[in-house]
């Protein structure tokens, strides 16, 4: 059966388009971070997109304008057409990142996704100690094996970030960490602190820093952006936890980049299905342009005039555009209200009271399983 994909006529009042897509090409994945950015559902093999629909999604999206095509999971190794997908990308004409816990590729397939026009690597960390870095990710040897990865790209002559997120049990070797981009010869360093959402939120009592873990973080990072400038760039993403004001998640919903998940639904973020009474278009049934224009998911929150509250009329509503829906439902139960992030919210002390819980001892946490939360000694 051929699908009919919905196109529709773009009014001359459509919105910019998105800079970059956040393709989620299966939820497999042989980590189990307790921080995992997918939902708490993982997607089944099954249901994931075709080789064939998402080279026909990589050249919608290019003709839409996205630009950047971040390649991701789960792993996005574990599928078997992963060259084959590079291929398409790079024929439509976008700039192509793989994410990667590298535990997965060897020489060989890296060559192979290379001469298929692969433009950039990003590989995760989970600590500069080894068997941290295999606790945290729930999977032995798992540390070795990325070293060994990080090689291989330079071998093959494929620049590659280093992307190491960050969290109470492993930000006292945030040094160390940057000594490790260095030695493995990355050009760019992304320091993220868990965003708590999903999986994350299920282990936030074990994972949020304390403030001096923070305030010293900080510092450092600030020392080492400025002695290896020119070497090394070090991008910084700092808690909401212990903000004042909300960042512009995403650079706000529905305005810079659209994610497409494994089975095909199109979200404003990856975070975006934990929030009730949003249904999102699939391009099974409708075109990127005709998602990104017409979706009622992706206007429920673009722009200005659903906000409500200490958003409604703020001067910075169109700078961080009410901050974050998910983390303001994660919070509150209400995706509607002000994000607590935010001093001016009734709900700011919120993450105080977080801040106050996260006393949780090292280990015990849930990991992420594709048959549901299951308890396990870290």
């Amino acid at each position: 059966m051929t699908t009919q994909i919905m196109t529709g006529s773009l009014p001359d009042t459509s919105p910019p388009p998105p800079v970059g897509l956040l393709a989620e090409l299966t939820h497999r994945c042989p980590l189990r971070c307790p921080y995992c950015s997918n939902p708490l559902a993982l997607a089944e093999q099954a249901a994931e997109l075709t080789t064939a629909d998402w080279a026909r999604v990589f050249q919608e999206a290019a003709d839409l304008g996205v630009l950047q095509l971040h390649l991701s999971g789960g792993e996005p190794a574990a599928r078997h057409d992963l060259v084959a997908l590079v291929r398409h990308a790079a024929q439509a004409g976008l700039y192509t990142n793989l994410i990667t816990s590298g535990v997965m590729l060897d020489a060989a397939r890296i060559t192979e996704l290379a001469e298929a026009g692969l433009d950039h690597v990003q590989l995760s960390v989970q600590d500069s100690e080894p068997n941290s870095a295999d606790r945290i990710a729930g999977f032995p040897g798992g540390h070795a094996r990325k070293l060994a990865f990080a090689r291989l790209v330079t071998s093959a002559g494929l620049p590659f970030t280093l992307n190491a997120v960050v969290h109470r049990q492993n930000l006292d070797r945030l040094d160390e960490i940057v000594a490790l981009a260095l030695e493995l010869g990355a050009k760019r360093l992304e320091v993220a602190h868990v965003q708590y959402y999903g999986w994350a939120l299920l282990n936030r009592d074990h994972l949020l820093p304390t403030r001096a873990q923070l305030d010293t973080a900080s510092d450092l990072v600030a020392h080492a952006q400025t002695l290896h400038r020119g070497r090394l760039t070090i991008d910084y993403v700092v808690p909401d936890y212990y903000a004042t004001e909300p960042k512009p998640c995403m650079g706000g919903w529905g305005r810079q980049v659209m994610v497409v998940n494994p089975a095909g639904r199109v979200l404003p973020c990856h975070a975006a299905e934990s929030l009730p009474g949003l249904v999102f278009d699939t391009v099974r049934d409708h075109s990127l342009a005709h998602i990104w224009t017409y979706s009622e998911a992706f206007l429920a929150y673009r722009g200005v005039a659903w906000m409500r509250g200490a958003c409604q009329g703020c001067p910075k509503a169109e700078q961080d555009w009410g901050g974050c829906r998910c983390q303001a439902f994660a919070l509150t139960g209400d995706a509607n209200v002000t994000d607590p992030a935010c001093r001016l919210s009734p709900d700011h002390h919120l993450l105080d009271v977080a801040v106050q819980r996260a006393t949780a001892p090292i280990g015990n946490f849930t990991y992420r399983e594709r048959a549901g939360t299951k308890k396990a000694r870290g």
